[in-house]
Protein backbone atom coordinates (compact mmCIF):
# COMPACT_ATOMS: atom_id res chain seq x y z
CA UNK A 1 0.00 0.00 0.00
CA UNK A 2 1.48 3.29 -1.13
CA UNK A 3 2.70 5.52 1.72
CA UNK A 4 1.84 2.86 4.30
CA UNK A 5 3.76 -0.41 3.93
CA UNK A 6 7.22 1.11 4.22
CA UNK A 7 10.22 -0.38 6.01
CA UNK A 8 9.11 0.78 9.45
CA UNK A 9 5.66 -0.76 8.98
CA UNK A 10 7.07 -4.06 7.70
CA UNK A 11 9.46 -4.25 10.64
CA UNK A 12 6.69 -3.70 13.17
CA UNK A 13 4.60 -6.45 11.55
CA UNK A 14 7.47 -8.90 11.97
CA UNK A 15 8.07 -7.76 15.56
CA UNK A 16 4.44 -8.24 16.56
CA UNK A 17 4.09 -11.58 14.79
CA UNK A 18 7.26 -12.86 16.41
CA UNK A 19 8.43 -14.97 13.48
CA UNK A 20 11.16 -14.47 10.90
CA UNK A 21 9.49 -16.56 8.20
CA UNK A 22 5.94 -15.22 8.54
CA UNK A 23 4.35 -13.22 7.11
CA UNK A 24 6.05 -12.58 3.80
CA UNK A 25 5.75 -8.81 3.43
CA UNK A 26 5.15 -6.87 0.23
CA UNK A 27 6.79 -3.45 0.25
CA UNK A 28 4.92 -0.41 -1.09
CA UNK A 29 5.17 -0.03 -4.85
CA UNK A 30 7.84 2.10 -6.49
CA UNK A 31 7.95 3.64 -9.95
CA UNK A 32 10.20 1.82 -12.40
CA UNK A 33 10.88 5.08 -14.24
CA UNK A 34 11.96 6.80 -11.01
CA UNK A 35 14.29 3.90 -10.21
CA UNK A 36 15.94 4.05 -13.64
CA UNK A 37 16.34 7.84 -13.28
CA UNK A 38 18.09 7.25 -9.95
CA UNK A 39 15.58 9.27 -7.94
CA UNK A 40 16.95 9.48 -4.39
CA UNK A 41 13.57 9.34 -2.66
CA UNK A 42 12.49 6.28 -4.62
CA UNK A 43 15.77 4.44 -4.05
CA UNK A 44 15.41 5.17 -0.35
CA UNK A 45 12.05 3.41 -0.46
CA UNK A 46 13.64 0.17 -1.67
CA UNK A 47 16.21 -0.15 1.15
CA UNK A 48 15.61 -3.30 3.18
CA UNK A 49 16.23 -3.97 6.86
CA UNK A 50 17.15 -7.61 7.46
CA UNK A 51 14.35 -7.91 10.03
CA UNK A 52 11.80 -7.49 7.23
CA UNK A 53 12.83 -10.55 5.23
CA UNK A 54 11.49 -12.42 3.40
CA UNK A 55 10.37 -9.31 1.51
CA UNK A 56 8.87 -8.75 -1.93
CA UNK A 57 9.40 -5.40 -3.63
CA UNK A 58 6.39 -4.24 -5.59
CA UNK A 59 7.06 -2.18 -8.72
CA UNK A 60 4.87 -0.46 -11.31
CA UNK A 61 5.30 0.78 -14.86
CA UNK A 62 4.14 0.13 -18.40
CA UNK A 63 7.40 -0.04 -20.35
CA UNK A 64 8.77 -3.62 -20.37
CA UNK A 65 12.41 -2.60 -20.82
CA UNK A 66 12.23 0.04 -18.09
CA UNK A 67 10.58 -2.43 -15.71
CA UNK A 68 13.34 -4.96 -16.36
CA UNK A 69 16.09 -2.40 -15.91
CA UNK A 70 14.55 -1.11 -12.68
CA UNK A 71 14.34 -4.65 -11.31
CA UNK A 72 18.02 -5.21 -12.10
CA UNK A 73 18.96 -1.98 -10.30
CA UNK A 74 16.96 -2.85 -7.19
CA UNK A 75 18.20 -6.44 -7.14
CA UNK A 76 21.80 -5.19 -7.21
CA UNK A 77 21.30 -2.45 -4.58
CA UNK A 78 18.90 -4.11 -2.13
CA UNK A 79 18.47 -7.78 -3.12
CA UNK A 80 14.76 -8.29 -2.33
CA UNK A 81 13.52 -11.88 -2.15
CA UNK A 82 11.21 -11.31 -5.09
CA UNK A 83 9.45 -8.71 -7.23
CA UNK A 84 5.71 -8.14 -7.52
CA UNK A 85 4.37 -6.34 -10.60
CA UNK A 86 1.45 -4.06 -9.82
CA UNK A 87 -1.29 -4.64 -12.38
CA UNK A 88 -4.07 -4.03 -9.89
CA UNK A 89 -3.94 -0.44 -8.63
CA UNK A 90 -7.21 1.33 -9.56
CA UNK A 91 -6.12 4.87 -8.66
CA UNK A 92 -6.47 7.35 -11.54
CA UNK A 93 -2.99 8.87 -11.27
CA UNK A 94 -1.59 5.38 -11.82
CA UNK A 95 -4.01 4.04 -14.46
CA UNK A 96 -4.05 7.31 -16.44
CA UNK A 97 -0.43 6.63 -17.42
CA UNK A 98 -1.34 3.07 -18.36
CA UNK A 99 0.14 1.64 -15.17
CA UNK A 100 -1.51 -0.54 -12.55
CA UNK A 101 -4.83 -2.11 -13.51
CA UNK A 102 -4.73 -0.45 -16.94
CA UNK A 103 -2.29 -3.17 -17.98
CA UNK A 104 -5.11 -5.72 -17.78
CA UNK A 105 -6.47 -4.07 -20.93
CA UNK A 106 -3.26 -4.89 -22.80
CA UNK A 107 -2.32 -8.57 -22.30
CA UNK A 108 0.49 -8.37 -24.87
CA UNK A 109 2.34 -5.60 -23.01
CA UNK A 110 1.64 -7.32 -19.68
CA UNK A 111 3.20 -10.52 -20.95
CA UNK A 112 6.24 -8.66 -22.25
CA UNK A 113 6.75 -6.97 -18.87
CA UNK A 114 6.70 -10.31 -17.08
CA UNK A 115 8.96 -11.93 -19.69
CA UNK A 116 11.62 -9.23 -19.56
CA UNK A 117 11.61 -9.08 -15.75
CA UNK A 118 11.92 -12.86 -15.48
CA UNK A 119 14.91 -12.68 -17.80
CA UNK A 120 16.46 -9.72 -15.98
CA UNK A 121 16.62 -10.96 -12.37
CA UNK A 122 17.32 -14.15 -10.46
CA UNK A 123 14.47 -13.90 -7.92
CA UNK A 124 10.82 -14.92 -8.49
CA UNK A 125 8.35 -12.60 -10.23
CA UNK A 126 4.75 -12.36 -9.03
CA UNK A 127 1.86 -10.21 -10.26
CA UNK A 128 -0.94 -8.39 -8.43
CA UNK A 129 -4.17 -8.08 -10.46
CA UNK A 130 -7.88 -7.41 -10.02
CA UNK A 131 -10.86 -9.37 -11.32
CA UNK A 132 -10.72 -7.08 -14.34
CA UNK A 133 -11.04 -3.52 -15.59
CA UNK A 134 -14.82 -3.57 -15.93
CA UNK A 135 -15.66 -7.22 -16.58
CA UNK A 136 -15.17 -9.31 -13.40
CA UNK A 137 -14.45 -12.39 -15.50
CA UNK A 138 -11.41 -10.88 -17.26
CA UNK A 139 -8.90 -12.26 -14.76
CA UNK A 140 -9.92 -15.85 -15.53
CA UNK A 141 -8.38 -15.43 -19.00
CA UNK A 142 -5.68 -12.95 -17.95
CA UNK A 143 -4.07 -15.03 -15.18
CA UNK A 144 -3.05 -17.98 -17.42
CA UNK A 145 -1.12 -15.73 -19.82
CA UNK A 146 0.91 -14.43 -16.87
CA UNK A 147 1.59 -17.98 -15.75
CA UNK A 148 2.61 -19.04 -19.25
CA UNK A 149 5.24 -16.31 -19.53
CA UNK A 150 6.89 -17.03 -16.16
CA UNK A 151 4.98 -15.51 -13.24
CA UNK A 152 5.42 -17.72 -10.17
CA UNK A 153 2.49 -16.36 -8.11
CA UNK A 154 -0.59 -14.22 -8.70
CA UNK A 155 -2.49 -12.15 -6.14
CA UNK A 156 -6.10 -11.32 -7.03
CA UNK A 157 -8.16 -8.49 -5.55
CA UNK A 158 -11.83 -9.43 -5.68
CA UNK A 159 -13.10 -6.26 -7.36
CA UNK A 160 -12.79 -4.64 -10.77
CA UNK A 161 -11.01 -1.35 -11.42
CA UNK A 162 -14.38 0.34 -11.97
CA UNK A 163 -15.53 -0.80 -8.51
CA UNK A 164 -12.45 0.65 -6.84
CA UNK A 165 -12.98 -0.26 -3.20
CA UNK A 166 -16.77 -0.06 -3.27
CA UNK A 167 -19.08 -3.00 -2.86
CA UNK A 168 -17.88 -6.38 -1.67
CA UNK A 169 -14.88 -8.42 -2.80
CA UNK A 170 -16.05 -11.40 -4.84
CA UNK A 171 -14.18 -14.30 -3.31
CA UNK A 172 -16.03 -16.86 -5.45
CA UNK A 173 -14.65 -15.33 -8.64
CA UNK A 174 -11.16 -15.29 -7.12
CA UNK A 175 -11.71 -19.02 -6.73
CA UNK A 176 -12.42 -19.28 -10.46
CA UNK A 177 -9.13 -17.51 -11.19
CA UNK A 178 -7.41 -19.99 -8.89
CA UNK A 179 -8.84 -22.86 -10.97
CA UNK A 180 -7.48 -21.33 -14.19
CA UNK A 181 -3.79 -21.64 -13.22
CA UNK A 182 -1.39 -24.12 -11.62
CA UNK A 183 0.83 -21.58 -9.82
CA UNK A 184 -0.03 -20.34 -6.30
CA UNK A 185 -2.75 -17.70 -5.98
CA UNK A 186 -3.36 -15.32 -3.07
CA UNK A 187 -6.84 -13.98 -2.32
CA UNK A 188 -7.12 -10.27 -1.54
CA UNK A 189 -9.96 -7.96 -0.54
CA UNK A 190 -12.17 -7.50 2.55
CA UNK A 191 -9.93 -9.47 4.90
CA UNK A 192 -10.07 -7.55 8.16
CA UNK A 193 -10.20 -10.30 10.80
CA UNK A 194 -8.63 -13.75 11.24
CA UNK A 195 -12.07 -15.21 10.63
CA UNK A 196 -12.23 -13.37 7.30
CA UNK A 197 -8.89 -14.91 6.31
CA UNK A 198 -10.05 -18.45 7.08
CA UNK A 199 -13.33 -17.89 5.26
CA UNK A 200 -11.53 -16.46 2.21
CA UNK A 201 -9.32 -19.53 2.06
CA UNK A 202 -12.34 -21.81 2.31
CA UNK A 203 -14.29 -20.02 -0.42
CA UNK A 204 -11.46 -19.40 -2.88
CA UNK A 205 -9.35 -22.53 -2.24
CA UNK A 206 -6.37 -20.22 -2.69
CA UNK A 207 -2.89 -20.94 -1.40
CA UNK A 208 -2.89 -17.96 0.92
CA UNK A 209 -4.29 -14.50 1.51
CA UNK A 210 -2.85 -11.05 0.87
CA UNK A 211 -3.86 -8.59 3.58
CA UNK A 212 -3.72 -4.86 2.90
CA UNK A 213 -6.10 -2.45 4.64
CA UNK A 214 -6.86 -5.09 7.25
CA UNK A 215 -3.31 -4.73 8.62
CA UNK A 216 -3.35 -0.94 8.96
CA UNK A 217 -3.20 -0.15 12.65
CA UNK A 218 -3.56 -3.88 13.23
CA UNK A 219 -0.23 -5.70 12.83
CA UNK A 220 -1.64 -8.30 15.23
CA UNK A 221 -3.87 -9.78 12.52
CA UNK A 222 -1.12 -12.08 11.26
CA UNK A 223 -0.48 -13.51 14.72
CA UNK A 224 -4.22 -13.92 15.20
CA UNK A 225 -4.56 -15.82 11.93
CA UNK A 226 -1.84 -18.23 13.07
CA UNK A 227 -3.73 -18.72 16.34
CA UNK A 228 -6.91 -19.69 14.49
CA UNK A 229 -5.05 -22.00 12.12
CA UNK A 230 -3.46 -23.72 15.12
CA UNK A 231 -6.80 -24.12 16.86
CA UNK A 232 -6.20 -21.40 19.43
CA UNK A 233 -8.39 -18.48 20.40
CA UNK A 234 -6.89 -15.35 18.82
CA UNK A 235 -5.61 -12.90 21.41
CA UNK A 236 -6.68 -9.27 21.27
CA UNK A 237 -3.97 -6.78 22.23
CA UNK A 238 -4.49 -4.88 25.44
CA UNK A 239 -4.41 -1.10 25.41
CA UNK A 240 -1.01 -1.28 27.08
CA UNK A 241 0.35 -3.55 24.33
CA UNK A 242 -1.18 -1.35 21.64
CA UNK A 243 0.48 1.73 23.06
CA UNK A 244 3.84 -0.05 23.30
CA UNK A 245 3.66 -1.12 19.65
CA UNK A 246 2.64 2.40 18.62
CA UNK A 247 5.76 3.80 20.30
CA UNK A 248 8.00 1.15 18.75
CA UNK A 249 6.50 1.91 15.34
CA UNK A 250 7.00 5.63 15.93
CA UNK A 251 10.69 5.10 16.70
CA UNK A 252 11.20 3.01 13.56
CA UNK A 253 9.30 5.58 11.49
CA UNK A 254 11.40 8.45 12.83
CA UNK A 255 14.58 6.49 12.16
CA UNK A 256 13.49 6.08 8.55
CA UNK A 257 12.21 9.61 7.86
CA UNK A 258 13.94 11.92 10.31
CA UNK A 259 12.27 15.00 11.78
CA UNK A 260 9.44 15.09 9.23
CA UNK A 261 8.44 11.60 10.36
CA UNK A 262 6.47 12.96 13.30
CA UNK A 263 3.98 14.44 10.85
CA UNK A 264 3.77 11.50 8.46
CA UNK A 265 3.26 9.10 11.37
CA UNK A 266 -0.05 10.73 12.28
CA UNK A 267 -1.85 8.71 9.59
CA UNK A 268 -0.85 5.51 11.36
CA UNK A 269 -2.32 6.79 14.64
CA UNK A 270 -5.68 7.15 12.91
CA UNK A 271 -5.62 3.45 12.08
CA UNK A 272 -4.22 2.21 15.40
CA UNK A 273 -7.10 3.70 17.35
CA UNK A 274 -9.89 3.33 14.81
CA UNK A 275 -13.07 1.88 16.31
CA UNK A 276 -11.86 1.93 19.91
CA UNK A 277 -14.61 3.01 22.27
CA UNK A 278 -14.02 6.37 23.93
CA UNK A 279 -11.12 7.42 21.69
CA UNK A 280 -13.03 10.31 20.08
CA UNK A 281 -11.91 12.76 22.77
CA UNK A 282 -8.26 12.09 21.97
CA UNK A 283 -8.32 12.18 18.17
CA UNK A 284 -7.37 15.84 17.85
CA UNK A 285 -4.45 15.39 20.23
CA UNK A 286 -3.22 12.34 18.32
CA UNK A 287 -3.49 14.18 15.01
CA UNK A 288 -1.54 17.23 16.21
CA UNK A 289 1.48 15.67 17.92
CA UNK A 290 4.78 17.36 17.09
CA UNK A 291 7.18 15.20 19.13
CA UNK A 292 7.62 11.83 20.81
CA UNK A 293 6.96 13.54 24.11
CA UNK A 294 3.57 14.70 22.81
CA UNK A 295 2.75 11.15 21.71
CA UNK A 296 3.76 9.64 25.05
CA UNK A 297 1.66 12.19 26.91
CA UNK A 298 -1.46 11.39 24.85
CA UNK A 299 -0.92 7.63 25.13
CA UNK A 300 -0.49 7.94 28.92
CA UNK A 301 -3.70 9.94 29.08
CA UNK A 302 -5.54 7.33 27.02
CA UNK A 303 -4.17 4.49 29.16
CA UNK A 304 -5.20 6.14 32.42
CA UNK A 305 -8.72 6.78 31.12
CA UNK A 306 -11.52 4.29 30.65
CA UNK A 307 -10.79 3.90 26.97
CA UNK A 308 -10.75 0.21 26.03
Amino acid sequence: MADMTDSAFCQIVKQVTGRKDFPIVFREMVSSEAVVRGNDKTMGMTAIHEAERPLIQQIFGSNPQTMAEAAKIIEKSDNPDGFDINMGCPVYKITSNFNGCALMKDPKTSQEIVRKMVEAVKVPISVKIRLGWSDPFEAIKFAPILEDIGATLISVHGRTKEQGYSGTANWKLIGEVKKSVKIPVLANGDIFTPEDAIKALEVTKCDGVLIARGALGNPWIFRQILDVINGKTPTTPSLEERNKVVLNHFDLHMSQYGKRGVFTFRKHLTWYFKGISGIKNYKEKLHTITSKEDLIAVLDEIESSKVR
